[in-house]
């Protein structure tokens, strides 16, 4: 007698219940299981010192990676302008050309790589014609490797802060992006529909996907009206998602998420193509979630969290590293968090089979809710005439707000337990923190100005005068975007030429 314990199974659904791979896909848009993408968020100072990590990481197995940059990339600044000092390579790496894109993926198979994520938002468009540029350069062509673009301005003014341009315009130039590549790289992801900064700023779960698809078809009305079929757009796109402590909730908004997206795309859009309506997520644990107080609890909570993701049925993941409260990850920390989703991914037993928790009373019960009350405040934001009337209102603001005002209340009173910060203090122990070299700044300075200096100067004035003239005709940016950005324009000179016309974002007074 061997004992021999049985062998997972790929589903246990019973006869005649929904089955993952088949819509509304709420338990997985593929009917077999398999691990996500892994991959690290990761930059920091220059193009050079970010590569050195990336190439560890990616020794270390990541199969993907996301790339952060600083806030004056971010914002369409050049790390020599007079407006980014002090910023350069602080919360990210320093980006202010091609050759900047050439140093940061020096000696990374772009073929082998599943995906090169991004923050780009506001400059989303360029950030898509230097990975075009790039490609052409190493004689690749760009739909081997896989770009996964943020490019969801329209939360940057619900929740994060890096819009540049008024929501209408920036809307526009988000949507040049994804018709671009719908058109000439139909492999990338031009738009990642990101919920992860609006739940980051205090949003319920009901909220977060509300408000991310109520954005997502404020991208999607702007395809159709540019005669861009719905079937060429909604297969490529991503969600990107926090996943929290709240492992019960998690799994269900997922399935819930899932549930609402195929049935939007089918009964509102009218999509045929079966991978229009498969929801495909990337779960991001939650920033918030961490704390400075006793940050190696933030292992526990990450491995949590990475472990909702898991039990959801996810694409592709990021685990925040255990010292992010603090700053940059050192590479230690940030390699403890690939390890964290590998153990998950290949220890657990949570990849042999679809949708687990399908069939928990708890579960499916609060999937039907989340459903319920997502498809309810979508009705209620289309009655306010849609996400963009939202925004410009100051409606969506005002929301988060105060929803974060109630879960600082809930906190402080301690209603809502946070262990090391209100429950279980303790004395605060040294800890490693990674510090920016300060000549980074200087050194990315220098480099943007070598750029300028040695490039051709008749080449990018002509290409920035074709981009003038298709910003000013109201035609799409991306051909002479792409255009400038092999020349060797600038990030800040490009989008100097779209301030000219559509000028800055100026909030409402409803804020």
């Amino acid at each position: 007698m061997r004992g021999e314990d049985p062998q997972l199974k790929p589903d246990y659904a019973p006869d005649g219940a929904e089955r993952p791979g088949e819509f509304p896909y709420t338990r997985g848009v593929s009917a077999e299981p398999k691990p996500w993408i892994m991959g690290q968020y990761a930059g920091f100072g220059t193009p050079r010192e970010s590569n050195e990590r990336f190439r560890r990481l990616l020794d270390a197995g990541v199969t993907g990676f996301s790339v952060a940059m600083d806030l004056p990339t971010q914002m369409g600044i050049d790390s020599d302008d007079p407006r980014a000092a002090g910023e350069v390579g602080r919360v990210g790496v320093a980006i202010d050309s091609l050759a900047d894109i050439e140093i940061l993926m020096d000696g990374i198979p772009l073929e082998k790589i599943s995906q090169v994520r991004t923050t780009a938002n506001s400059i989303g468009y360029v950030w898509a014609a230097l990975f075009v540029a790039l490609a052409e350069k190493r004689d690749v062509s760009p739909n081997e490797f896989g770009l996964f673009i943020q490019n969801d301005v329209l939360k940057e003014f619900i929740a994060r802060g890096t819009q540049i341009f008024p929501p209408e315009p920036s809307l526009r130039l988000a949507v040049d992006c994804i018709e671009y590549c719908a058109e000439h790289v139909p492999n990338w992801t031009p738009l990642a529909m990101s919920g992860y900064h609006i739940r980051e700023s205090g949003a319920s779960a009901t909220q977060e996907i509300a408000f991310t698809f109520a954005n997502a078809r404020a991208y999607l009305d702007e395809c159709v009206r540019r005669g861009v079929s719905v079937d060429a757009v909604a297969p490529t796109l991503f969600t990107f998602l926090a996943i929290t402590t709240d492992v019960l909730q998690e799994v269900a908004k997922f399935r819930a998420a899932r549930r609402v997206w195929a049935r939007l795309m089918r009964d509102h859009y009218d999509a045929v193509d079966p991978r229009s309506h498969q929801l495909r997520i990337f779960a991001f644990t939650a920033g918030s979630s961490l704390t400075a107080q006793q940050p190696l609890n933030n292992v526990v909570r990450a491995s949590v969290e990475a472990t909702a993701a898991a039990l959801a049925g996810v694409q592709t993941m990021h685990v925040s590293a255990y010292d992010e409260a603090l700053g940059v990850p050192t590479e230690s920390a940030a390699t403890l968090a690939l390890r964290t989703q590998q153990v998950v991914a290949f220890e657990t037993g949570l990849t042999a089979t679809v949708d687990p928790l399908a069939g928990s009373y708890a579960v499916e019960q609060l999937t039907d809710e989340l459903e319920s009350s997502i498809w309810g405040l979508l009705e209620h934001i289309e009655e306010r005439g849609g996400a963009l009337a939202c925004i410009e209102s100051g409606e969506f603001a005002r929301e988060l707000s105060d929803a974060a005002y109630r879960h600082t209340l809930a906190v402080e009173s301690g209603e809502r337990t946070v262990v090391g910060v209100n429950r279980f203090p303790a004395e605060a122990e040294p800890l490693e923190v990674f510090r920016i070299d300060p000549a980074s700044e200087a050194a990315q300075v220098q480099a943007v100005q070598d750029v300028r200096a040695r490039r051709d100067a008749a080449a990018v004035k002509t290409a920035l005068e074709r981009l003038r003239g298709d910003v000013v005709e109201g035609r799409s940016v991306m051909p002479a975007t792409v255009e400038a950005v092999r020349a060797y324009a600038t990030i800040g000179e490009i989008v100097d030429v779209l301030r000219e016309t559509h000028g800055g974002w100026v909030p409402s007074s409803a804020f």
